[in-house]
């Protein structure tokens, strides 16, 4: 099913945040109808570093084309600030499009960018946002390649100067609206009440971010088609990497740990390992 068609039926798309292949081959198989390829779980995973503007255009596009390898699950992709000006984002959105993105996220942040949930934002003029959004969508190569505006305007200029910036936004014909790191479900409900007739709306649940955690039921109720749980994934391993490292520097073993993790053979079958030998035994 195509990324826009599902946005459209009545039930909210959930899509877990990923930051290569191999979660996604988990999302697929766990049964979601589209992932979200994070910039902040590519800046953990890949840099070892907070979400600060590190992650660069090209590693993106990489991930993006070895994640297509993997599946042709819908991908939404997190384009930070389009790496630079409306010339950048151009190249941007043809370069992550041309490598499978579903969905392409452009942000109002000033460069470099940092997590939408960090202090001390700064975001660019509104005409200069609209500039790039336009861009963006005179890049794509096909309508079936969704433009996602995020605004961040909430935490440095208030959020009504985020709703009026998220109208100039809507105007340039953008397929889905991203208000982050709103405070409170009346914010959230508000937005909705003021856009939901308009686009389609996007909500991310970050585990102890600025943003209430709310389920996906209850974020439909409001009035979400989309949300996005992007570093849970990450958090989660990081967790379980903790305990499995603490476990060996003090047992010199992985034993008393196999319970909590996949043997050698489990982890192939969940690869799909046979298969994959079997499909190349068809050519010999």
């Amino acid at each position: 099913m195509k990324l826009a068609e599902r946005l459209n039926s009545d039930e909210i798309l959930v899509a877990p945040g990923i930051c290569d292949a191999f979660g996604m081959m988990m999302v697929a198989k766990a049964g979601f109808d589209a992932a979200y390829l994070s910039g902040a779980s590519l800046a953990y995973t890949r840099h070892g570093s907070p979400d600060i503007g590190l992650v660069t255009m090209t590693e993106v596009a990489e991930t993006v084309s070895l994640i297509r390898e993997k599946s042709e699950l819908p991908l939404i992709v997190d384009a930070d600030t389009g790496y630079g000006n409306a010339i950048n984002t151009q190249r941007t959105v043809r370069l992550f499009e041309k490598c499978g993105a579903s969905a392409i996220q452009l942000e109002d942040q000033d460069f470099p960018k940092r997590c939408g949930h960090l202090r001390d934002k700064s975001v660019i003029p509104v005409r200069e946002m609209t500039g790039k959004l336009k861009a963006a969508l005179d890049a794509r190569r096909s309508e079936e390649t969704l433009i996602i505006a995020r605004t961040d305007a909430v935490a440095s200029e208030g959020l009504e100067a985020s709703l009026e910036r998220s109208e100039h936004y809507l105007e340039t014909g953008i397929d889905i609206l991203f208000v982050e790191a709103l405070t409170s479900s009346d914010q959230m409900r508000l937005v909705n009440e003021q856009f939901g007739s308009k686009t389609l709306l996007m909500a991310n649940m970050v585990e102890g971010g600025k943003t209430p955690l709310l389920s996906a039921p209850e974020l439909e109720e409001i009035g979400y088609s989309l949300v996005i749980f992007p570093g849970g994934f990450v958090r989660a391993m990081a967790k379980l990497g903790q305990r499995y490292f603490e476990s060996l520097k003090k047992h010199g073993t992985t034993e008393p740990f196999m319970e909590d993790m996949l043997n050698f053979s489990q982890l192939q079958h969940l690869l799909g390992t046979e298969d994959i030998l079997a499909r190349g035994k068809t050519y010999e």
